[in-house]
């Protein structure tokens, strides 16, 4: 008999239905093959992602240890969200953040720590992406970084992130609204440069009103691509992995790591406090770390891996954050502090292009 892999995708709203429906099956006797597979509930963020997350490592893992993963599409602030909902009986057994919500689920006890011996992969992974463990947060699995796209068939190659305000690029920059997480931390990384921290960001928003005459604010990825496409735009702070994307839309559009230091996304996949399958929670996320997944999320997204021996071809290791020099120049904004800052600085952003 052919294995049959019972991968299944549970909308939200049906999270308590199918705890009563399983409770009622359970009370009636009714059984089933896969009703003595363990389970696994997760969750993902749907679209492209999600697709790439179930090839990649979902069904691999599935077949793998005959498991049943459910999967909850919930982006990180409703994965948080729900989580603090559910204290008392969670329904989530690995939850994945993309905007640092672990270092609050951990402060909160919502997450439960990690050892590294209880990761196979941990030894292979970069000091960054285990730095969280010893605050009760779960490892980095991927990475997002955050750059200067450009078109290399109509401009300079861009050296750092001083050269935004270059005269060479003026009517021919792009930036992003602050509600976007890409476009957040652009501009945390030029505040920076200008002299900023977190909690002053007033050098930022000058510099930016200083590129408001020639630069053109986007709230969208798709506007990124349109103004890339067809309004002549030739720079623009922005993602890696998004400069893979226009380049398959046929768009000449390389990234650079600016000099004075590259922002990223981390994404995290984190063990659930309270649930009685921690042991193969732990295995779901260690087969995360693994080189092999991780050279697959380069392949497919271009997001750059955490595992050290993870092995890339030419190609793709020119377009991620790919090595020791490379991932040197990585930066993390504190995600409390950028929790706690957020709303304002959006508030401030849209005042400002507003003028």
């Amino acid at each position: 008999m052919s294995t049959i892999i019972a991968t299944r995708r549970v909308v939200l709203s049906a999270g308590f239905g199918l705890t009563v429906a399983l409770a009622a099956l359970t009370a009636s006797g009714a059984t089933s093959p896969a009703a003595a597979r363990e389970k696994l509930v997760i969750n993902s963020y749907g679209g492209a992602y999600e697709q790439i997350h179930r090839k990649l490592v979902i069904e691999p893992f599935s077949k793998k240890y005959d498991v049943d993963v459910q999967v909850i599409t919930a982006y990180s602030a409703d994965a948080l969200a729900q989580l603090r909902a559910q204290k008392a009986a969670p329904q989530f057994d690995v939850i994945h953040f993309s905007g640092g919500q672990e270092v609050v689920a951990a402060r909160e006890g919502l997450i439960a720590p990690i050892k590294l011996n209880e990761l196979s992969n941990g030894k292979d992974l970069y000091p960054f992406a285990v730095e969280g463990l010893s605050r009760g947060e779960g490892p980095v699995h991927a990475v997002a970084a955050i750059g200067l796209l450009y078109n290399k068939e109509k401009a300079k190659k861009p050296e750092k992130w001083a050269d935004l305000w270059n005269a060479q690029y003026k009517d021919h920059v792009v930036l992003t609204d602050l509600s976007n997480s890409y476009g957040l931390l652009g501009f945390l990384m030029m505040n920076k440069v200008k002299g900023g921290d977190i909690t002053n960001a007033d050098p930022g928003f000058n510099a930016v009103k200083t590129l408001l005459d020639s630069a053109v604010v986007v709230a969208t990825s798709p506007e990124m691509q349109q103004n890339f496409a067809q309004n002549d735009a030739w720079i623009a702070p922005y993602a890696q992995d998004y400069a893979y994307t226009l380049r398959k839309a046929g768009l000449p559009i390389e990234f650079v790591q600016g000099a004075e230091g590259t922002p990223a996304v981390y994404l995290t996949a984190n063990l659930v406090a309270n649930r009685p399958n921690q042991d193969l929670a732990k295995k779901f996320i260690d087969f995360s770390l693994s080189p092999e997944v991780q050279a697959g999320w380069a392949q497919e997204l271009r997001y750059s891996p955490t595992n050290k021996a993870t092995k890339l071809d030419e190609t793709v290791a020119k377009e991620v954050i790919y090595g020791p020099d490379a991932v040197a120049g990585l930066i993390r904004f504190d995600p409390v502090a950028v929790d706690a800052n957020r709303a304002a600085l959006v508030e401030r952003w849209k005042k400002l292009i507003a003028k």
